[in-house]
């Protein structure tokens, strides 16, 4: 059984969904899905589950995501990235001081409201639906953790690179129209890289091309991150060798651990499980079958 976590080089103009049928064909199973959208323009991590791997999703998804993004002063767009239409100019020149004034009043927990044109939804409803069916947006304005935002350098006049590390839900286009705004010049995203979500990295990212080069050479398994070592970021907690069975079939096992979730043992690795109130239970089931 081929599974486990494989990280995706996602190129600029595919979709999220797209990578996901690539996915699906060269690995020959329907049991695939992302961690997190990413936009058809941006580029880079995107983390997919494969096999039993997607029992994961809940344990893996919320986990903090870096990018490296162009902001461009001078305009601002409707979709708030280099796609949108332009809907303010301004002649005036931000230089990379102001820039990094304004940086530290969007680090820590702050409040943003996501772009109409994007795929959050409403009553069932994608707000882009909504917005090229020229209906009203409702205000779906939430609190975001920007854990780090730093300005890494300059690009060219009114165009500057910056990085940051935040909680899943942060709109990156939205968080460059905001700073623009804090200086009093438009902005938008010019563009997006994601280098990090979670464990998953782009040092260890593979292109569609070569997970199919992979596939012909028979090395396809060397791309994958297996479930165990997904997990290793939960605490190891050991069940006597008698709990097994009891395990595997949902029973509890008493155990002195802390309240939380952990990677549990028998021996081998058998999947995630709660402690609660002393008792042990077995959640999600990974191990051999």
């Amino acid at each position: 059984m081929i599974e486990g976590i494989v990280t995706v080089l996602k190129p600029p103009a595919m979709s999220s969904s797209d990578v996901v049928v690539d996915i699906r064909k060269i690995f020959e199973t329907k049991r695939v899905g992302h961690l997190g959208t990413l936009d058809p323009e941006a580029a880079g991590v995107l983390p997919v589950c494969v096999g039993r791997a997607v029992r994961l999703f809940d344990y893996l998804v919320d986990k903090q995501k870096t990018y490296l993004a162009e902001i461009a002063f001078g305009a601002s767009t409707d979709t708030q990235d280099a796609q949108g239409k332009v809907v303010e100019t301004s002649g005036a020149v931000v230089t990379e001081e102001e820039l990094r004034m304004v940086l530290p009043q969007f680090t820590g927990t702050i409040v943003q409201t996501p772009p109409m044109y994007s795929a959050l939804k409403c009553n069932g409803q994608k707000l882009y639906d909504l917005a090229l069916a020229g209906k009203e947006i409702p205000d779906k304005s939430r609190e975001v953790e920007i854990a780090s935002l730093s300005c890494v350098g300059m690009r060219g006049e009114n165009r500057f690179l910056i990085e940051t590390t935040c909680s899943r839900g942060t709109y990156i286009r939205t968080l460059c129209a905001d700073i623009g705004a804090a200086i009093g010049v438009p902005a938008h995203m010019a563009f997006l890289l994601r280098t990090a979500s979670g464990p998953f990295t782009l040092e260890h990212a593979y292109s569609i091309a070569e997970l199919a080069d992979m596939k012909e050479q028979g090395r396809l398994s060397d791309a994958l991150i297996s479930c165990e070592d997904a997990a290793a970021f939960l605490k190891r907690l050991d069940l006597g060798r008698d709990r097994r069975k009891p395990a595997m079939n949902g029973l509890p096992t008493r155990t002195n651990a802390a309240d939380g979730t952990y990677r549990i043992y028998c021996d081998d690795f058998l999947g995630i499980g709660v402690v609660k109130d002393g008792s042990a239970v077995l959640k999600v089931h990974l191990y051999g079958e």
